[in-house]
């Protein structure tokens, strides 16, 4: 078993009074090595390298978001050997971040460390705690209600980034909702929503088409729909995605044979590219 020293007020809850227990995984020194080496590392190029004694928190930032959406594309492709190098790459940026600040005293990497340990132990109550839980929707329920009591009097929804993007922000806005007891009893009620939202748009659309109506009730929309897709345990932004790759080869074999027939696609008619895209289809 690995002892970990209990330092923060957080651990106040759990089993142990000054320690909490964790199972000692097959090749633990291996890997503490292998971060130590990093840490090393990183240390040196600071020491060293020009470009990396030039950079700062806010210089390494667009690199960091870069990186992450990098990730995500290995995740979406499936592909095993990317996710490893991308995931290599954030760590380096999580260990450069905290080289950076701890020059100027802010914090270290063993903060950040015993920070997320701390936070980690805390929400789980019903592993380091006596707290009961039936399912999966419990614990995310207990998560939220724990980390509203840790924030004080700001509201649940203030840990939402304003700059996510929109699909993102929607959801997670509505799961965090959805955590304190503000949600609809199912899926059906949902659904209705939808539709009451499709209608009101449509007849803006029709009646009065003014933009800035027509925004807002298209905005009403996705929100119901990103609801929907909640219920149904869909991530949309996954879902939205996939039919952006799926359209992206079904057009480019449209484009590519309307290219085998030296014919411009802006010269052929609907009903000639809709041949190739539906031939398209039987290719996915």
């Amino acid at each position: 078993m690995i002892l970990l020293p209990d330092k923060s007020s957080y651990l106040s809850n759990v089993k142990k009074d000054k320690y909490v227990l964790l199972p000692k995984n097959p090749g633990m020194e291996e890997k503490v090595a292998a971060f130590r080496k990093l840490l090393e590392i990183m240390d040196e190029l600071r020491l060293k390298c020009p470009w990396d004694q030039k950079q700062t928190l806010e210089s390494i930032r667009y690199l960091t978001i870069e990186e992450t959406y990098e990730l995500s594309d290995a995740i979406l492709d499936k592909n095993m050997d990317g996710i490893r190098k991308e995931l290599g790459d954030l760590m380096l940026h999580l260990v450069f971040y905290s080289k950076i600040a701890s020059e100027s005293n802010s914090f270290d990497i063993l903060d950040v460390l015993n920070g997320i340990t701390a936070k980690l132990i805390h929400r789980h109550p019903h592993i380091f705690s006596d707290v009961k839980v039936t399912d999966a929707k419990n614990v995310k329920d207990n998560w939220e209600k724990i980390k509203l009591k840790e924030k004080g009097n700001e509201s649940v929804l203030s840990g939402v980034p304003a700059s996510l993007p929109a699909v993102i922000k929607a959801y997670r806005i509505q799961e965090k909702a959805s955590g304190v007891g503000f949600d609809w009893e199912n899926k059906e009620q949902v659904w209705e929503k939808v539709n009451e939202e499709l209608k009101e748009l449509h007849e803006v659309a029709v009646t009065e088409p003014d933009h800035d109506k027509m925004e807002d009730e298209l905005g009403d929309l996705l929100f119901s729909i990103i609801n929907y897709a909640r219920f149904l345990d869909v991530n949309p932004e996954d879902a939205l995605e996939r039919t952006n790759k799926k359209f992206i080869k079904r057009f480019q074999f449209v484009e590519d044979n309307a290219k085998k027939m030296h014919k411009p696609m802006k010269d052929m008619t609907l009903d000639e590219l809709n041949v190739f895209w539906n031939t398209a289809k039987k290719l996915d």
